[in-house]
Protein backbone atom coordinates (compact mmCIF):
# COMPACT_ATOMS: atom_id res chain seq x y z
CA UNK A 1 0.00 0.00 0.00
CA UNK A 2 1.36 3.44 -1.00
CA UNK A 3 1.58 6.19 1.58
CA UNK A 4 0.87 8.92 -0.97
CA UNK A 5 -1.45 9.33 -3.91
CA UNK A 6 -0.44 8.44 -7.42
CA UNK A 7 -0.20 12.18 -8.27
CA UNK A 8 2.44 12.85 -5.60
CA UNK A 9 6.03 13.46 -6.57
CA UNK A 10 7.16 11.48 -3.52
CA UNK A 11 8.07 7.88 -4.30
CA UNK A 12 6.42 5.06 -2.41
CA UNK A 13 8.11 4.40 0.92
CA UNK A 14 7.39 2.06 3.80
CA UNK A 15 5.93 3.97 6.72
CA UNK A 16 8.58 2.81 9.15
CA UNK A 17 11.36 4.26 6.97
CA UNK A 18 9.53 7.57 6.56
CA UNK A 19 9.01 7.91 10.29
CA UNK A 20 12.67 7.11 10.90
CA UNK A 21 13.69 9.82 8.43
CA UNK A 22 11.41 12.40 10.09
CA UNK A 23 12.76 11.61 13.56
CA UNK A 24 16.32 11.72 12.25
CA UNK A 25 15.87 15.16 10.68
CA UNK A 26 14.17 16.58 13.75
CA UNK A 27 16.95 15.19 15.94
CA UNK A 28 19.58 16.94 13.80
CA UNK A 29 17.68 20.19 14.16
CA UNK A 30 17.59 19.84 17.93
CA UNK A 31 21.37 19.34 18.02
CA UNK A 32 21.94 22.55 16.09
CA UNK A 33 19.54 24.50 18.28
CA UNK A 34 21.08 23.07 21.43
CA UNK A 35 24.64 24.06 20.48
CA UNK A 36 26.05 26.90 22.54
CA UNK A 37 27.64 29.95 20.94
CA UNK A 38 31.20 28.71 21.25
CA UNK A 39 30.34 25.37 19.63
CA UNK A 40 28.59 27.13 16.74
CA UNK A 41 31.66 29.33 16.16
CA UNK A 42 33.98 26.34 16.15
CA UNK A 43 31.65 24.47 13.79
CA UNK A 44 31.58 27.31 11.25
CA UNK A 45 35.32 27.94 11.76
CA UNK A 46 35.05 31.74 11.97
CA UNK A 47 35.01 34.20 14.87
CA UNK A 48 33.13 37.35 13.81
CA UNK A 49 34.21 40.47 15.68
CA UNK A 50 32.66 43.90 15.30
CA UNK A 51 34.90 46.96 15.32
CA UNK A 52 35.34 50.47 14.01
CA UNK A 53 38.28 51.54 11.88
CA UNK A 54 40.66 53.86 13.73
CA UNK A 55 44.34 54.11 14.63
CA UNK A 56 43.61 52.47 17.99
CA UNK A 57 41.29 49.67 16.86
CA UNK A 58 41.70 48.30 13.37
CA UNK A 59 43.14 49.52 10.09
CA UNK A 60 45.08 48.40 7.03
CA UNK A 61 48.79 48.98 7.41
CA UNK A 62 51.76 48.28 5.17
CA UNK A 63 50.99 46.12 2.12
CA UNK A 64 47.27 46.41 2.98
CA UNK A 65 47.66 43.98 5.88
CA UNK A 66 45.16 44.09 8.74
CA UNK A 67 46.59 45.54 11.93
CA UNK A 68 45.63 47.47 15.05
CA UNK A 69 45.46 46.82 18.78
CA UNK A 70 41.98 45.27 18.75
CA UNK A 71 42.78 43.21 15.67
CA UNK A 72 45.87 41.63 17.23
CA UNK A 73 44.13 40.93 20.53
CA UNK A 74 41.14 39.31 18.79
CA UNK A 75 43.37 37.39 16.35
CA UNK A 76 45.17 35.71 19.25
CA UNK A 77 41.81 34.60 20.70
CA UNK A 78 40.69 33.21 17.34
CA UNK A 79 43.96 31.34 17.03
CA UNK A 80 43.51 29.77 20.46
CA UNK A 81 39.95 28.74 19.55
CA UNK A 82 41.26 27.18 16.34
CA UNK A 83 39.15 29.36 14.02
CA UNK A 84 39.66 32.16 11.51
CA UNK A 85 39.06 35.81 12.44
CA UNK A 86 36.64 37.99 10.50
CA UNK A 87 36.58 41.67 11.42
CA UNK A 88 33.24 43.31 10.65
CA UNK A 89 33.61 47.08 10.45
CA UNK A 90 30.92 49.65 11.17
CA UNK A 91 30.99 53.42 10.87
CA UNK A 92 28.55 54.08 13.70
CA UNK A 93 28.26 52.70 17.21
CA UNK A 94 24.54 52.08 16.79
CA UNK A 95 25.30 49.84 13.80
CA UNK A 96 27.71 47.81 15.95
CA UNK A 97 25.04 47.35 18.62
CA UNK A 98 22.50 46.32 15.98
CA UNK A 99 24.88 43.69 14.59
CA UNK A 100 25.50 42.38 18.09
CA UNK A 101 21.78 42.21 18.90
CA UNK A 102 20.92 40.32 15.71
CA UNK A 103 23.83 37.92 16.03
CA UNK A 104 25.70 39.18 12.97
CA UNK A 105 28.82 39.46 15.13
CA UNK A 106 29.94 37.50 18.17
CA UNK A 107 31.21 40.45 20.22
CA UNK A 108 32.41 44.04 19.89
CA UNK A 109 36.09 44.99 20.11
CA UNK A 110 36.29 48.69 19.37
CA UNK A 111 37.89 50.39 22.36
CA UNK A 112 34.54 50.36 24.16
CA UNK A 113 34.40 52.13 27.52
CA UNK A 114 32.68 50.29 30.35
CA UNK A 115 29.91 52.55 31.68
CA UNK A 116 26.98 52.05 34.04
CA UNK A 117 24.29 52.51 31.33
CA UNK A 118 25.99 49.94 29.12
CA UNK A 119 26.26 47.43 31.94
CA UNK A 120 22.47 47.31 32.03
CA UNK A 121 22.31 45.48 28.69
CA UNK A 122 25.85 44.33 27.86
CA UNK A 123 28.38 41.98 29.41
CA UNK A 124 32.01 43.10 29.49
CA UNK A 125 35.21 41.15 29.85
CA UNK A 126 37.71 42.29 32.46
CA UNK A 127 39.37 45.49 31.29
CA UNK A 128 42.42 44.99 29.11
CA UNK A 129 43.36 48.67 29.14
CA UNK A 130 42.55 51.80 31.16
CA UNK A 131 42.51 55.27 29.64
CA UNK A 132 41.77 58.83 30.65
CA UNK A 133 39.28 61.05 28.88
CA UNK A 134 40.40 64.57 28.04
CA UNK A 135 38.67 67.77 27.02
CA UNK A 136 40.55 68.87 23.89
CA UNK A 137 40.81 72.22 22.10
CA UNK A 138 43.01 73.87 19.49
CA UNK A 139 46.01 75.62 20.98
CA UNK A 140 45.88 79.37 20.49
CA UNK A 141 42.19 79.42 19.60
CA UNK A 142 41.13 80.38 23.12
CA UNK A 143 42.23 80.45 26.72
CA UNK A 144 42.65 77.07 28.31
CA UNK A 145 39.72 76.22 30.62
CA UNK A 146 40.71 74.67 33.94
CA UNK A 147 37.36 73.11 34.80
CA UNK A 148 33.81 72.81 33.51
CA UNK A 149 32.86 76.23 34.87
CA UNK A 150 35.37 77.83 32.50
CA UNK A 151 34.14 76.05 29.37
CA UNK A 152 32.47 78.29 26.81
CA UNK A 153 31.80 77.38 23.21
CA UNK A 154 30.52 74.18 21.63
CA UNK A 155 31.61 70.65 22.45
CA UNK A 156 31.19 68.03 19.70
CA UNK A 157 31.23 64.26 20.35
CA UNK A 158 30.22 61.02 18.65
CA UNK A 159 26.58 60.07 19.13
CA UNK A 160 26.11 57.00 21.30
CA UNK A 161 29.60 57.25 22.76
CA UNK A 162 30.48 57.22 26.44
CA UNK A 163 31.50 60.86 25.93
CA UNK A 164 27.90 61.69 25.08
CA UNK A 165 26.70 59.78 28.14
CA UNK A 166 29.14 61.75 30.28
CA UNK A 167 28.05 65.13 28.87
CA UNK A 168 24.40 64.28 29.39
CA UNK A 169 25.11 63.61 33.05
CA UNK A 170 27.36 66.67 33.42
CA UNK A 171 24.67 68.95 32.02
CA UNK A 172 22.62 68.36 35.14
CA UNK A 173 25.35 70.05 37.18
CA UNK A 174 26.60 72.47 34.50
CA UNK A 175 23.51 73.57 32.54
CA UNK A 176 25.54 76.21 30.67
CA UNK A 177 27.42 73.56 28.67
CA UNK A 178 26.74 73.68 24.94
CA UNK A 179 27.29 70.35 23.22
CA UNK A 180 26.10 68.35 20.24
CA UNK A 181 26.59 64.79 19.05
CA UNK A 182 26.74 63.33 15.57
CA UNK A 183 26.50 60.01 13.77
CA UNK A 184 28.12 61.47 10.65
CA UNK A 185 31.73 61.64 11.90
CA UNK A 186 33.93 59.42 14.01
CA UNK A 187 36.17 60.52 16.89
CA UNK A 188 39.20 60.86 14.61
CA UNK A 189 37.37 63.22 12.25
CA UNK A 190 35.98 65.30 15.10
CA UNK A 191 39.52 65.86 16.40
CA UNK A 192 40.43 67.20 12.97
CA UNK A 193 37.34 69.43 13.03
CA UNK A 194 38.61 70.96 16.27
CA UNK A 195 41.95 71.66 14.57
CA UNK A 196 40.08 73.27 11.67
CA UNK A 197 38.12 75.49 14.06
CA UNK A 198 34.71 74.00 13.23
CA UNK A 199 34.11 73.20 16.90
CA UNK A 200 35.67 74.52 20.07
CA UNK A 201 36.10 71.27 21.98
CA UNK A 202 35.74 67.53 21.92
CA UNK A 203 36.35 64.76 24.43
CA UNK A 204 38.95 62.16 23.48
CA UNK A 205 40.33 58.99 25.02
CA UNK A 206 43.97 59.51 25.99
CA UNK A 207 45.48 56.72 23.84
CA UNK A 208 43.64 57.98 20.75
CA UNK A 209 44.66 61.57 21.45
CA UNK A 210 48.31 60.60 22.00
CA UNK A 211 48.47 59.06 18.53
CA UNK A 212 46.64 61.95 16.87
CA UNK A 213 48.93 64.59 18.38
CA UNK A 214 51.92 63.08 16.57
CA UNK A 215 50.45 64.57 13.39
CA UNK A 216 48.45 67.44 14.92
CA UNK A 217 50.51 68.91 17.78
CA UNK A 218 48.13 71.87 18.14
CA UNK A 219 45.59 69.60 19.80
CA UNK A 220 45.79 70.73 23.41
CA UNK A 221 44.41 69.27 26.62
CA UNK A 222 42.23 71.50 28.79
CA UNK A 223 41.80 69.02 31.63
CA UNK A 224 41.02 65.39 32.37
CA UNK A 225 37.28 64.72 32.44
CA UNK A 226 37.40 61.10 33.65
CA UNK A 227 40.25 59.08 35.19
CA UNK A 228 41.07 55.41 34.69
CA UNK A 229 38.23 54.47 32.33
CA UNK A 230 38.22 50.69 31.69
CA UNK A 231 38.25 49.44 28.09
CA UNK A 232 36.86 45.97 27.41
CA UNK A 233 35.14 43.68 24.90
CA UNK A 234 31.34 43.87 24.87
CA UNK A 235 29.03 40.85 24.61
CA UNK A 236 25.29 40.56 24.22
CA UNK A 237 23.40 39.81 27.42
CA UNK A 238 21.69 36.46 27.85
CA UNK A 239 22.14 33.01 29.31
CA UNK A 240 24.69 31.64 26.83
CA UNK A 241 28.06 32.48 28.40
CA UNK A 242 30.17 29.95 26.50
CA UNK A 243 32.11 32.41 24.31
CA UNK A 244 32.02 35.09 26.99
CA UNK A 245 33.60 32.73 29.53
CA UNK A 246 36.28 31.74 27.03
CA UNK A 247 37.04 35.43 26.38
CA UNK A 248 37.21 36.23 30.11
CA UNK A 249 39.64 33.36 30.64
CA UNK A 250 41.68 34.44 27.60
CA UNK A 251 42.00 38.06 28.80
CA UNK A 252 43.13 36.80 32.21
CA UNK A 253 45.83 34.60 30.67
CA UNK A 254 46.99 37.45 28.43
CA UNK A 255 47.38 39.68 31.47
CA UNK A 256 49.25 37.03 33.44
CA UNK A 257 51.61 36.21 30.59
CA UNK A 258 52.41 39.87 29.88
CA UNK A 259 51.11 39.73 26.31
CA UNK A 260 48.60 42.55 26.86
CA UNK A 261 51.25 44.78 28.43
CA UNK A 262 53.47 44.13 25.44
CA UNK A 263 50.64 44.89 23.01
CA UNK A 264 49.78 48.13 24.81
CA UNK A 265 53.43 49.16 24.67
CA UNK A 266 53.64 48.34 20.97
CA UNK A 267 50.76 50.61 20.04
CA UNK A 268 50.61 53.24 22.77
CA UNK A 269 53.66 53.03 25.04
CA UNK A 270 55.85 55.39 23.04
CA UNK A 271 53.32 58.15 22.32
CA UNK A 272 52.23 59.06 25.85
CA UNK A 273 55.11 61.51 26.42
CA UNK A 274 54.22 64.41 24.15
CA UNK A 275 56.46 67.37 23.40
CA UNK A 276 54.73 70.14 21.49
CA UNK A 277 57.88 71.99 20.39
CA UNK A 278 59.69 68.83 19.28
CA UNK A 279 56.69 67.52 17.34
CA UNK A 280 56.17 70.79 15.49
CA UNK A 281 59.87 71.02 14.69
CA UNK A 282 59.87 67.48 13.33
CA UNK A 283 56.86 68.06 11.08
CA UNK A 284 58.47 71.26 9.77
CA UNK A 285 61.69 69.34 9.08
CA UNK A 286 59.80 66.75 7.04
CA UNK A 287 58.68 69.57 4.77
CA UNK A 288 61.87 71.61 4.59
CA UNK A 289 64.82 69.25 5.15
CA UNK A 290 63.78 65.65 4.50
CA UNK A 291 63.43 66.15 0.71
CA UNK A 292 67.20 66.76 0.54
CA UNK A 293 67.93 63.18 1.64
CA UNK A 294 64.75 61.28 0.80
CA UNK A 295 66.28 59.47 -2.17
CA UNK A 296 69.16 58.15 -0.07
CA UNK A 297 66.91 56.86 2.70
CA UNK A 298 64.83 55.02 0.14
CA UNK A 299 67.83 53.73 -1.82
CA UNK A 300 69.83 52.33 1.10
CA UNK A 301 67.07 51.12 3.42
CA UNK A 302 67.05 47.67 1.83
CA UNK A 303 64.85 45.38 3.92
CA UNK A 304 64.47 48.13 6.54
CA UNK A 305 61.59 50.57 6.28
CA UNK A 306 63.05 53.78 4.83
CA UNK A 307 60.84 55.78 7.17
CA UNK A 308 62.43 54.04 10.14
CA UNK A 309 65.89 54.84 8.78
CA UNK A 310 64.87 58.48 8.34
CA UNK A 311 63.52 58.53 11.91
CA UNK A 312 66.84 57.19 13.22
CA UNK A 313 68.70 59.89 11.33
CA UNK A 314 66.47 62.63 12.70
CA UNK A 315 66.96 61.39 16.25
CA UNK A 316 70.72 61.26 15.69
CA UNK A 317 71.33 64.54 13.87
CA UNK A 318 68.01 66.31 13.16
CA UNK A 319 68.99 65.69 9.53
CA UNK A 320 72.04 67.93 9.89
CA UNK A 321 74.88 66.44 7.78
CA UNK A 322 77.49 68.38 9.79
CA UNK A 323 76.24 67.31 13.21
CA UNK A 324 78.85 66.25 15.74
CA UNK A 325 78.89 65.33 19.42
CA UNK A 326 81.49 65.57 22.17
CA UNK A 327 81.97 61.80 21.93
CA UNK A 328 83.25 62.06 18.36
CA UNK A 329 80.29 60.75 16.39
CA UNK A 330 79.48 62.73 13.26
CA UNK A 331 77.16 63.18 10.31
CA UNK A 332 73.56 62.42 9.46
CA UNK A 333 73.73 58.99 11.13
CA UNK A 334 76.22 60.04 13.85
CA UNK A 335 78.67 57.21 13.21
CA UNK A 336 81.85 56.70 15.22
CA UNK A 337 85.04 56.73 13.16
CA UNK A 338 85.70 52.97 13.68
CA UNK A 339 82.12 52.10 12.72
CA UNK A 340 82.33 54.30 9.64
CA UNK A 341 85.53 52.57 8.57
CA UNK A 342 83.95 49.14 9.10
CA UNK A 343 81.00 50.18 6.92
CA UNK A 344 83.26 51.51 4.16
CA UNK A 345 82.41 55.17 4.80
CA UNK A 346 85.24 57.50 3.80
CA UNK A 347 83.51 60.71 4.86
CA UNK A 348 80.88 60.79 7.58
CA UNK A 349 79.94 64.29 6.43
CA UNK A 350 78.89 63.06 3.01
CA UNK A 351 75.10 62.49 3.26
CA UNK A 352 75.02 59.62 0.82
CA UNK A 353 77.87 57.73 2.47
CA UNK A 354 76.56 58.42 5.97
CA UNK A 355 73.08 57.10 5.22
CA UNK A 356 74.47 54.04 3.44
CA UNK A 357 76.81 53.32 6.35
CA UNK A 358 74.17 53.90 9.02
CA UNK A 359 71.69 51.65 7.24
CA UNK A 360 74.24 48.86 6.94
CA UNK A 361 75.25 49.16 10.58
CA UNK A 362 71.64 49.02 11.79
CA UNK A 363 71.00 46.05 9.51
CA UNK A 364 73.97 44.15 10.97
CA UNK A 365 72.83 44.82 14.54
CA UNK A 366 69.37 43.59 13.60
CA UNK A 367 70.83 40.39 12.13
CA UNK A 368 73.12 39.69 15.09
CA UNK A 369 70.29 39.43 17.58
CA UNK A 370 69.13 35.88 18.42
CA UNK A 371 66.84 34.39 15.76
CA UNK A 372 64.08 33.70 18.29
CA UNK A 373 63.42 37.43 18.85
CA UNK A 374 60.40 38.45 16.80
CA UNK A 375 59.18 41.78 15.48
CA UNK A 376 58.69 44.48 16.48
CA UNK A 377 60.86 43.75 19.54
CA UNK A 378 63.76 42.80 17.28
CA UNK A 379 63.79 46.25 15.70
CA UNK A 380 63.44 48.12 19.00
CA UNK A 381 66.34 46.13 20.51
CA UNK A 382 68.48 46.74 17.42
CA UNK A 383 67.81 50.48 17.75
CA UNK A 384 68.87 50.38 21.39
CA UNK A 385 72.09 48.63 20.33
CA UNK A 386 72.69 51.37 17.72
CA UNK A 387 72.68 53.86 20.59
CA UNK A 388 74.33 52.04 23.50
CA UNK A 389 76.19 49.22 21.77
CA UNK A 390 75.38 45.54 21.35
CA UNK A 391 77.50 44.58 24.36
CA UNK A 392 75.63 46.82 26.79
CA UNK A 393 72.33 45.69 25.32
CA UNK A 394 73.31 42.08 25.97
CA UNK A 395 74.23 43.02 29.56
CA UNK A 396 70.75 44.48 30.03
CA UNK A 397 69.17 41.35 28.54
CA UNK A 398 71.11 39.20 31.02
CA UNK A 399 69.94 41.37 33.93
CA UNK A 400 66.39 41.07 32.58
CA UNK A 401 66.61 37.30 32.59
CA UNK A 402 68.10 37.25 36.11
CA UNK A 403 65.15 39.26 37.37
CA UNK A 404 62.55 36.99 35.79
CA UNK A 405 61.76 39.16 32.78
CA UNK A 406 61.80 38.13 29.15
CA UNK A 407 65.11 39.20 27.53
CA UNK A 408 63.48 39.02 24.10
CA UNK A 409 60.77 41.59 24.94
CA UNK A 410 61.65 45.26 24.54
CA UNK A 411 59.18 46.20 27.26
CA UNK A 412 61.12 44.06 29.78
CA UNK A 413 64.63 45.02 28.64
CA UNK A 414 63.66 48.69 28.56
CA UNK A 415 62.87 48.49 32.26
CA UNK A 416 66.38 47.14 33.07
CA UNK A 417 68.56 49.24 30.78
CA UNK A 418 68.74 52.15 33.28
CA UNK A 419 70.16 49.70 35.85
CA UNK A 420 73.45 49.80 33.91
CA UNK A 421 74.05 53.13 35.66
CA UNK A 422 74.02 51.46 39.08
CA UNK A 423 77.20 49.88 40.44
CA UNK A 424 75.44 46.96 42.10
CA UNK A 425 74.26 45.88 38.63
CA UNK A 426 76.95 46.95 36.17
CA UNK A 427 79.80 45.44 38.21
CA UNK A 428 78.32 42.00 37.47
CA UNK A 429 78.19 42.59 33.71
CA UNK A 430 80.78 42.07 31.02
CA UNK A 431 80.79 45.58 29.58
CA UNK A 432 80.22 47.54 32.80
CA UNK A 433 78.77 51.01 33.22
CA UNK A 434 76.52 52.55 30.58
CA UNK A 435 74.06 55.45 30.49
CA UNK A 436 71.23 52.96 30.07
CA UNK A 437 68.45 55.50 30.36
CA UNK A 438 69.56 57.10 27.08
CA UNK A 439 68.71 54.18 24.74
CA UNK A 440 65.26 54.02 26.35
CA UNK A 441 64.54 57.64 25.39
CA UNK A 442 66.31 57.11 22.08
CA UNK A 443 64.08 54.22 20.98
CA UNK A 444 60.87 55.88 22.14
CA UNK A 445 61.71 59.06 20.22
CA UNK A 446 62.44 57.12 17.05
CA UNK A 447 59.19 55.22 17.35
CA UNK A 448 57.29 58.51 17.60
CA UNK A 449 59.09 60.00 14.61
CA UNK A 450 58.50 56.81 12.65
CA UNK A 451 54.77 56.85 13.45
CA UNK A 452 54.51 60.45 12.28
CA UNK A 453 56.37 59.70 9.04
CA UNK A 454 54.13 56.71 8.34
CA UNK A 455 51.02 58.82 8.89
CA UNK A 456 52.29 61.69 6.75
CA UNK A 457 53.30 59.25 4.02
CA UNK A 458 49.93 57.47 4.03
CA UNK A 459 48.17 60.84 3.83
CA UNK A 460 50.34 61.92 0.90
CA UNK A 461 51.74 64.80 2.94
CA UNK A 462 55.44 64.03 2.49
CA UNK A 463 57.07 66.25 -0.14
CA UNK A 464 59.00 64.81 -3.08
CA UNK A 465 62.76 64.51 -2.90
CA UNK A 466 65.09 67.29 -3.93
CA UNK A 467 67.66 65.26 -5.85
CA UNK A 468 69.66 68.22 -7.12
CA UNK A 469 70.26 69.52 -3.61
CA UNK A 470 71.10 66.12 -2.21
CA UNK A 471 73.75 65.50 -4.84
CA UNK A 472 75.67 68.66 -4.03
CA UNK A 473 79.06 67.88 -2.49
CA UNK A 474 80.34 70.44 -0.04
CA UNK A 475 84.17 70.58 -0.19
CA UNK A 476 84.51 72.33 3.14
CA UNK A 477 82.72 69.47 4.88
CA UNK A 478 84.90 66.83 3.22
CA UNK A 479 88.04 68.67 4.26
CA UNK A 480 86.84 68.90 7.83
CA UNK A 481 86.12 65.15 7.95
CA UNK A 482 89.61 64.27 6.72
Amino acid sequence: MNLVSKDSAWPAMPIILLLALIFSLSGCGRERVDQNQLERIQERGVLRVGTMMSPVNYYYGADNLETGFEFELAANLANQLGVELEMSTSYELRDLWRKLEYGDIDFVAAGIDVTEPRLEWLKFTPAYHNVEQKLVFRQGAQNRPRNWDDVTGTIRVVAGSSHEEHLRELSKTYPHLQWTSTHLYDADEILEHVIQGKYDYTIADSHHLDIKRRAFPNLSIAFTTRDSVPIAWAFRGGHDDSLYAAAVEYIGRQHEGGEIAQLIDRYFGHVANFNFVDTRAFIAATEQVLPNYLDYFQEYSGDLDWRLLAAVSYQESHWNPRARSVTGVRGLMMLTLPTAQDMGVNSRLDPQQAIRGGAEYLRRLHQRLPDRITEPDRTWLALAAYNVGLGHLEDARIITQRQGGNPDYWIDVRERLPLLRQKQFYRTTRFGFARGDEPVKYVENIRRYFDTLVWLDEQGRLPVSDTDYANITQPAERAEEQ
